[in-house]
């Protein structure tokens, strides 16, 4: 077989198992009809083009043609990219979950044409190995048992179905059941207690490894502090400080690795994903804010560089992810040779060069090096010409894989970070590249009201869920924070009342995953709980807080409340991972003060931006009205906080 059904398709991962000998179907009708009338068992296989295990699995199983013909001739298989339909992936994964007790990619399932499963796991060797099942052994029991003891399968099936449909549905029974309660206050102090007790004093980050940025973590810690409730600064200066000198940071060519394998930050998971970098470029940002101190601000600005170098397309869109593989290894793009780097850069820098990032001739992993500051040197850009020599050195290595699919909610995230960055530099790269991923947005991912999850060479093609529509009103709100164009505001106020519109559940509170665009599934889940990224819901908690705030209309007050007062109720069991709940609810018990900057003729909106704290509600006019004018013939600030409005001033600390 030269190809299967999987050609065409836009995805990355999906094209990547085009030319496999199995059979493979994407996520269709016509898979689970053909199920039906041969009466077969599907196989539904989820990853990403990233991953490194899904690689693994395809080359040891999938390009296998012996397990190929097993799957061909007594399975309809599936594949399904988890970036383009978190809602396939987040209902099977709670299957996953349930059946094995952990989850990950690749995720392997069996099920009926019903799509019930009843059969779950991840990553399975070709063959029985070291304890684990082979996949092959799988497939030809799986085989044995749908024919000889298929009513066995079928009530696994059925009380699978009933286990997931019964805790899809118990997040809502609770908040019913708690109705009228208040919202809950003291979440934060809770979290930051809990995050005190698992942080790391020596290496910073929480618990152990391995250790996960988490960066919306960070923020919230920073807000938490910075309005004063309790001082938990040391614990995001030592970990961002960590995570900057440790090899997670590409000390060559810059951004951020997915995770690091240890509790030092030295050995990462090398790919780099772009909802890790925004995240991070956000919290470096804020911290620099916060400190003054030029680390922070030089670590946001290096992943700008990154991203802006390698990972954003022509019309200025967002690329997902660069691979963690080249010639089959993981990590063999980034690492050195002691020997290499002297030859490199001549003998003398080369030496110097590794004493100070930590390089040896024994290698600090696997015989080789990954460049790091763990060794306490002064982090700087004295070796900047070294670096660039090193870098482009670098460039003629096997090429990593890109995955070059632009992700509507990945791109919200990246568009928010840069603006971030504007309001923390008044560079105007920053807001330019975010104004160019909205353009792109708008022309590539939106059709009217309507977003799509995904694009490719060309327009979005499946129904957008309700992450796109909260990140993306989260990124209009924050471009509107930056310039103070009403476009901004009224756009994602219409992304707003069209999520709530699809995706709200009126009897439950809440919003679910997916709705009345999108394909339905065994169960309609509601994502609650902030993983690599905050969760939709934990979004439109942020999104209904600000729109609230910024607009004083009571409707967005009233959606607010009901949405802290459904997440107060689930964070409650384990309230740090709900961090950007967390942080909508201290904007909304602490709401920022509100700056009118009127500039005079000798400032500019750029210059002023910077000079202005990030957690304000700022509004910069370029001439006097009757109401604001100028003071001195200076620029002028007019500043109101805590319900009371200050005189106007030439000078804002």
């Amino acid at each position: 077989m030269s190809s299967n059904h999987l050609r065409g398709q836009s995805s990355p991962y999906l094209i990547q198992h085009s030319e496999n000998p199995v059979d493979w179907y994407p996520w269709c009708n016509e898979a689970f009809e053909r199920a039906r009338q041969e009466d077969k068992p599907v196989f539904l296989s989820i990853g990403y083009s990233t991953c490194h295990w899904c690689h693994v699995m395809a080359h040891e199983s999938f390009e296998n043609e012996e397990i190929a013909a097993i799957l061909n001739q007594n399975f309809i298989s599936i594949k399904v990219d988890r970036e383009e339909r978190p809602d396939i992936d987040s209902v099977y994964m709670a299957v996953c979950q349930t059946l094995t007790g952990s989850g990950g990619w690749p995720m392997s399932i069996f099920m009926t044409a019903e799509q019930k499963p009843f059969y779950a796991g991840t990553y399975f060797p070709p063959v029985n190995r070291s304890g684990m099942m082979g996949f092959r052994e799988l497939l030809l029991e799986i085989n044995k048992l749908w024919k000889q003891k298929r009513a066995g399968l079928l009530q696994s099936a059925e009380q699978i179905f009933s286990q997931i449909d019964t805790n899809a549905g118990s997040s809502e029974d609770k908040v019913q059941k708690q109705a009228g309660k208040a919202i809950d206050s003291g979440l934060p102090g809770q979290a930051a207690e809990l995050f005190t007790r698992s942080f790391d004093k020596n290496y910073g980050g929480f618990g152990s490894a391995p250790k996960f940025p988490t960066p919306h973590n960070l923020i919230f810690l920073m807000l938490y502090s910075g309005i004063g409730l309790d001082d938990k600064w040391y614990q995001v200066e030592k970990t961002l400080e960590q995570m900057r000198r440790g090899g997670i940071f590409d000390h060559i060519g810059y951004g951020f690795s997915r995770y690091s394998t240890d509790r030092f930050y030295l050995v990462p998971h090398f790919e780099k994903m772009l909802y890790d970098n925004a995240l991070l470029m956000i919290a470096y940002a804020a911290a620099f804010k916060i400190s003054e101190e030029n680390m922070f601000l030089d670590t946001a600005e290096k992943t700008a560089e990154y991203i802006l170098r390698e990972m954003t397309g022509p019309d200025g869109e967002f690329y997902s992810a660069q691979d963690a593989d080249s010639e089959g290894r993981e990590g063999l793009y980034y690492i050195w040779d002691y020997e290499e780097i002297c030859n490199i850069l001549g003998r003398k820098k080369g030496e110097e060069f590794c004493s100070y990032f930590g390089i040896s001739e024994r290698g600090n992993f696997e015989g080789k090096n990954i460049p790091n500051l763990l060794n306490g040197n002064p982090i700087s850009d004295k070796f900047h010409k070294e670096k660039k020599l090193l870098y482009e050195n670098r460039q003629l290595r096997t090429k990593l894989h890109l995955d070059d699919k632009v992700l509507t909610t990945w791109n919200s995230l990246m568009l928010s970070a840069m603006v971030v960055l504007y309001r923390v530099t008044g560079k105007e790269r920053y807001l330019q590249s975010a104004v160019q991923a909205h353009c792109f947005i708008e022309k590539n991912l939106a059709d009217g009201n309507i977003l799509f999850v995904s694009c490719r060479n060309g327009a979005g093609t499946v129904n957008g869920f309700l992450d796109e529509y909260a990140y993306y009103t989260a990124a209009l709100l924050s471009l509107y924070e930056a310039v103070s164009d009403e476009k901004y505001l009224r756009r994602a106020e219409e992304i707003c009342n069209e999520a709530r519109r699809q995706f709200e559940d009126q009897n439950g509170g809440g919003f679910f995953l997916y709705g009345d665009q999108n394909d339905r599934l065994i169960t309609r889940p509601k994502e609650t709980y902030d993983g690599a990224i905050p969760s939709g819901n934990s979004v439109m908690a942020y999104c209904l807080v600000r729109l609230f705030q910024i607009t004083d209309n009571k409707d967005y007050k009233s959606a607010a409340e009901q949405q802290l007062a459904y997440m107060s109720h689930l964070a409650e069991g384990y309230p740090a991972g709900y961090c950007m709940f967390l942080t909508a609810l201290l904007l909304y018990n602490y709401p920022p003060q509100k700056i009118t900057a009127i500039l005079s003729k000798t400032d500019t909106e750029e210059e002023i931006i910077s000079r202005v704290p990030l957690y304000a509600d700022i509004k910069i006019l370029k001439e006097e009205t009757s109401e604001f004018k100028l003071l001195n013939g200076n620029t002028t600030y007019y500043v109101c906080k805590d319900h009371i409005c200050l005189p106007p001033v030439n000078e804002i600390k």
